[in-house]
């Protein structure tokens, strides 16, 4: 398929999906569709077991959602979709439901920060496994308060998920941009990488999780994204359910057996 706004590149198992929209490096509606459309073609494709989305400007992920849209929608006051009734993701907005796609999607899905990333950038990356950022004069955040609007497209949700909601509110409401650092000290970035060889490090850190069990880290990742959502018993019973599956699988089998004669095994992802 051909796209507008990213660049796909594969390498083995692995694939690289870049965003770009000069000159001011913005998703936008077009992109969010795009993006959706990628989506579609990796969940096809069982091969597929790392995801990574970097932006193909120079130090920029994604600058921010396109205010101009943003703009338009609030002049005509309100004009969106309903409230979705709790637990029904069917009523919420494509931005929602594309990062409710990468979650569930059953390759490991990094976010490859090469700069900067604000709004729906860096929401767009909060939907991911794995925050990898570069080192330098970058800002991480959101800092939608700060033109009058809240993060729409599920900051406040993951802030909070991740950091606690005393540290969300502490910096959605100020509007603060973080520095790779100060992201990497709090954790919602899992590296820092230096800006200089950011990209190898970035195909390094892929190509070693491409190299894993593929079932098993797909199973530990619907494991721990579903129970995280739910009570402990609840969350006992989905790992459970999800080690059932992989103990059933061939990979299983061979790699224990494999294991205890002290020989290598190549995954086959069955």
């Amino acid at each position: 398929m051909t796209y507008t706004h990213l660049e796909i590149e594969r390498t083995g198992h692995v694939v690289t999906c870049a965003l770009s929209n000069p000159p001011r490096h913005t998703l936008n509606a077009v992109g969010v569709v795009e993006l959706s459309q990628m989506l579609d073609e990796v969940e096809s494709d069982p091969s597929v077991r790392v995801l990574v989305l970097t932006g193909a400007g120079e130090g920029v992920f994604v600058a921010h959602y396109e205010v101009n849209e943003l703009a338009d929608a609030a002049e005509q006051q309100g004009a969106g979709p309903a409230d979705p009734a709790p637990g029904d993701d069917s009523g919420l907005h494509g931005f929602h439901q594309l990062l409710l796609r990468l979650e569930r999607l059953h390759a490991v899905t990094i976010a490859a920060l090469n700069g900067s990333a604000a709004g729906g950038g860096c929401e767009l990356s909060l939907g991911c496994d794995f925050r990898l950022m570069a080192d330098g004069p970058f800002g991480y955040g959101l800092p939608e308060t700060l033109v009058g609007i809240i993060p729409g497209g599920g900051g406040t949700q993951r802030f909070a998920r991740l950091l606690g909601t005393a540290r969300a509110l502490d910096l959605i409401l100020h509007g603060r941009i973080l520095s790779p650092a100060e992201a990497l000290e709090i954790g919602l970035v899992h590296r820092v990488f230096c800006a200089d060889s950011f990209r190898d490090q970035v195909a390094a850190f892929a190509a070693d999780l491409a190299g894993r069990a593929p079932l098993a880290l797909a199973a530990a990742k619907r494991a721990i994204h579903e129970g995280s959502r739910l009570t402990l018993e609840q969350g006992l019973a989905v790992e459970q359910a999800c080690f059932g599956q992989v103990m059933g699988s061939k990979d299983a089998a061979g790699a224990m057996r494999a294991f205890l004669a002290g020989e290598s095994y190549e995954w086959k992802g069955k």
